[in-house]
């Protein structure tokens, strides 16, 4: 097999530089193994480890700066068959230093390889997360600042299953890289090397300068005792090969006639606790239920047991291309809070717009149609309200039926619940005009 190398468009880096010396043992340890191209995917990012990916006669991704891994492990889910090698520089290693996490948690068989030249070379040479404190780079003093990366520790501490430091100068390294690449799980190489366009013109850096400081650390040199196990997907197979099979989606057979088939728009305005998201959902199984097409978009605050509740419905027999909603048919107000988070509505409404609205709350003027509910004095409690809507809007037959609307209770519960759901649908009275 020959190399993979793009002979249209051959590696080229600073004179001296080391990321050259990568590219060629990368290609020979392809060349090892015996994959073609069309075997391997090379993903990168940004940075002069970016150019990766141009260099080889192979599968390609290039990505945002820091998230080559996201893009990796996505790509060998669906295609678990490639081999996935990765790319990336000290630079984005710092700024995608979570997505490095996930992965040496996950186990996932991806190999990276870590171009680490101690800055970010192809942005003027400023400090990365593995710029020595000691060094003199673009970016002032900030390096003095931070503590730098141990990379292989750090993977190690998130529990990577194979880590290797190495040189990129070590006459070996495409047997280093091939050795990675074998290995059946997520494998990590930090490659030292020399940036001479930025980091050398102000700091002394030798092969054996790097030698001699790998030689200080302890070793890492592939599998990570303590941290092997077995490989993310095929784990993953084996443990849903022992769960119970989902369920598959329910299908609603659409067997009722809707009152309408033209689009309507529904809002209902509450507050937690009021199940404005489950009516929400009631109304479009019943839209479903008549052959309409339905959509649900849900407004609520990350303080999910106060605060306002909002759900905006859209049902047609059309195909429903835009979710927003204008000119609403309907409005059910059922708390002062959804009121006012959506209150600009109401400046817009004209007469064929129905407010059912509760006595408790108040709506700014507008030209609607308002139907007072007295809820309380039917004795149907705030949580029921919702649903107890719905009913109304069924027995006027506005934007749905009564069937459809019993039809979708029958679809969203079972048992006690459906029992207790079909009794308030039928014991709702309608309120006045």
């Amino acid at each position: 097999m020959s190399s993979l190398l793009n002979k249209s468009r051959p590696p080229v880096f600073c004179p001296g530089c080391s990321h050259e010396r990568v590219a060629h043992a990368l290609d020979k340890a392809f060349l090892n193994i015996n994959l073609s191209g069309d075997q391997i995917v090379m993903v990168s990012d940004i940075g002069c480890s970016g150019l990766f990916d141009t260099f080889f006669n192979t599968h390609a991704f290039h990505g945002l700066h820091g998230r080559a891994l996201t893009y990796a492990a996505g790509l060998k889910l669906s295609r678990p068959e490639l081999n996935v090698v990765v790319t990336m520089g000290d630079g984005g290693l710092g700024i995608g230093g979570a997505h490095l996490l996930a992965a040496c948690r996950r186990n996932l068989d991806l190999t990276l390889l870590v171009l680490n030249n101690f800055n970010f070379g192809m942005t003027g040479g400023q400090c990365s997360a593995t710029t020595p404190t000691e060094a003199q780079v673009g970016s002032g003093f900030l390096n003095q600042l931070e503590r730098p990366l141990d990379v292989c520790e750090v993977a190690s501490a998130a529990g990577i299953a194979y880590a290797a430091r190495c040189s990129s100068y070590r006459k070996d390294l495409s047997e280093e890289i091939e050795k990675a690449i074998r290995f059946n799980g997520f494998s990590l190489i930090d490659m030292w090397g020399i940036c001479p366009g930025r980091f050398t013109k102000r700091n002394r850096l030798t092969p054996k300068d790097i030698e001699n400081s790998l030689f200080a650390l302890p070793p890492m040199k592939g599998a990570v005792s303590g941290n092997v196990r077995k490989e993310y997907s095929r784990h993953y197979k084996e443990l849903a090969k022992s769960r119970k099979t989902v369920a598959a989606p329910v299908k609603i057979k659409a067997s009722l006639i809707p009152p309408n088939t033209d689009r309507q728009e529904v809002i209902i305005l509450g507050s937690a606790g009021q199940r404005i998201v489950t009516a929400g959902e009631i109304l479009c199984l019943a839209g479903l239920s008549a052959g309409l097409n339905a959509t649900q978009k849900n407004d609520y605050p990350i303080t999910v047991l106060r605060g306002h509740s909002i759900s905006e419905l859209v049902l047609s027999s059309e195909e429903i291309g835009f979710t927003g909603i204008l000119n609403p048919d309907v409005i059910v107000v059922l708390s002062q809070e959804g009121v006012d988070r959506r209150k600009n509505f109401f400046d817009t409404l004209n007469e064929k717009t129905i407010v059912l609205q509760v006595p408790e709350v108040k709506i700014p003027s507008c030209k609607a149609r308002i139907m007072h509910i007295d809820f309380k004095a039917q004795g149907i409690k705030s949580q029921d309200r919702a649903l107890a809507s719905l009913s109304i809007l069924a027995k006027l037959n506005k934007v749905i039926s009564l069937e459809m609307l019993q039809s979708a209770l029958k679809i969203r519960f079972k048992d006690q619940a459906l029992d207790l759901s079909l009794d308030l649908v039928d014991r709702v009275e309608t309120g006045s005009m």
